[in-house]
């Protein structure tokens, strides 16, 4: 990696915006070749990522989650994970996972010496996704984020523009500020099991134009915009960058990604965010708490990219002092599932461009009742009349509502969807998704024993 002297850079950084000033795309300041090809590379991916019919991989999902609950009633249940059948007894010991993801791990004491078992466990559009599987370990040693250009060896910056599969770890608890947001290069997954590793107080990560990456295990909070300015973004590049959004962890033109066991609040702008055609995304497992736009999906009502996007979200635990946008869903397929709703300030569920929302066994718990704002409804539609949006499918199956929620159903309600007995969670499932959600959030995790 060629070094740069930071006097010339500012030099140049100055020059680019006054003289040469060409269009921002995408935070790029100059759309160069190099992201032209990134950009070409990811549009393939994500085409080979999206399923042609989704609810096959709803189906899968639910068949898991209901393999589960049969063994968590005291008989064997056998659970098919990627392709491999397990036997799967209910767990006596000090485990406590309580949903097919985390059993896939979470029991076994030696899952620190065996941690790349975990990329065998994503379930529903982002089951694909293997991260940093295929390569070697790499361990952040310092969390300091001095340099964009030229990132410190040991540095969370230096680690995720390696080339080539990675697995990255952390020497210890630490907290990570980023000067600028984190852009990542593909195949890579981030863990944070066994520590305490917050990324606060700075930028956030930015998933740009890559597939196979994990973010798992981390705490996301206070994050705010990066200026812009000279970043590197892979060994043999670096580029000008305009001003972040300030979202913790954004997902741009991108395929299989899993973002799971994360405890994320208070950022500037979403969450996280995916937009620009990704898919083949699951975001399972997280923890989200005090913020006011939590997760947006599809950026613009006219961008078509986004009618392959297909994102599951499952097993998180929405919790105090969130507004709205748990997701706000555009054009794609979403499938949400399992997930506890603990109040919102707005609505829960939002989206407008005709977006697929299929919301299965969620505990929704709407705000006290308020005269000037009735928001106990959970669905919110924006940009387009009723004889519109009753042309959309948004479905409730098996949802538990409380304290006077409401799901504004529209579309096909014939439910021709290929769904057999087991597939679907019958009897009232909402009531199962404080269990399935317990462990919501970045883990506690000790070695040598279950987590």
């Amino acid at each position: 990696m060629v070094a740069f002297k930071s006097s010339s850079l500012v030099v140049l950084f100055f020059l680019f915006f006054t003289v040469i000033a060409p269009a921002i795309r995408a935070h790029i300041a100059k759309f160069d070749d190099y992201w032209k090809q990134r950009e070409t590379e990811a549009r393939v991916a994500a085409l080979e990522a999206y399923h042609p019919i989704p609810e096959d991989v709803n189906n899968h999902f639910n068949l898991l989650v209901e393999d589960l609950l049969v063994g968590m009633n005291g008989t064997r249940s056998n659970l098919r994970i990627n392709g491999t059948r397990r036997n799967l007894r209910v767990n006596k010991g000090p485990c406590k996972a309580t949903n097919p993801i985390d059993r896939c791990w979470r029991c076994r004491p030696k899952w620190a010496a065996e941690r790349k078992r975990l990329a065998d466990c994503a379930l529903g559009f982002g089951r694909h996704t293997v991260g940093g599987k295929y390569g070697s370990y790499y361990f952040v040693t310092d969390p300091s984020d001095n340099d964009m250009v030229n990132p410190t060896k040991g540095t969370l910056r230096h680690a995720v523009i390696q080339p080539g599969p990675l697995w990255i770890l952390f020497s210890r608890s630490m907290v990570i500020r980023l000067n600028q947001e984190l852009i990542m290069t593909g195949d890579k997954t981030i863990d944070g099991r066994g520590i305490n590793v917050h990324i606060a107080y700075g930028a956030g990560i930015t998933i740009q134009y890559v597939k196979n990456v994990i973010i798992h295990g981390l705490h996301f909070h206070d994050i705010v915009s990066g200026s812009g300015g000279l970043i590197r973004d892979s060994v043999n590049h670096f580029g000008f960058r305009s001003r972040s959004d300030g979202d913790a962890i954004s997902i741009y033109g991108s395929s299989n990604i899993w973002i799971d066991h994360n405890s994320m609040s208070n950022c500037k702008d979403g969450l996280i965010d995916a937009i620009e055609g990704s898919t083949g995304i699951t975001i399972s497992n997280n923890h989200f708490t005090n913020h006011n736009e939590v997760m947006l999906f599809g950026a613009s009502d006219g961008n078509s990219k986004d009618a392959i996007m297909q994102i599951t979200v499952a097993f998180n635990h929405f919790g105090n002092g969130l507004i709205q946008r748990m997701p706000r869903c555009r054009w794609g397929f979403f499938h949400v599932v399992n997930n506890v709703y603990r109040n919102w300030n707005m609505y829960a569920i939002g989206g407008s461009a005709h977006p697929t929302i299929i919301s299965q066994g969620n505990r929704y718990t709407a705000p006290p009742s308020n005269p000037i704002h009735d928001a106990k409804q959970v669905t919110k539609r924006d940009y387009a009349t009723e004889s519109e949006w009753k042309k959309w499918t948004w479905r409730s199956e098996g949802d538990l509502m409380r304290n006077g929620a409401y799901f504004v159903q529209s579309g096909n309600a014939s439910k021709r969807r290929p769904y057999s007995r087991l597939d679907m969670i019958k009897a009232k499932p909402g009531h199962y998704a404080p269990i399935l959600t317990r462990s919501a959030g970045a883990l506690t995790c000790r070695c040598r024993r279950p987590c």
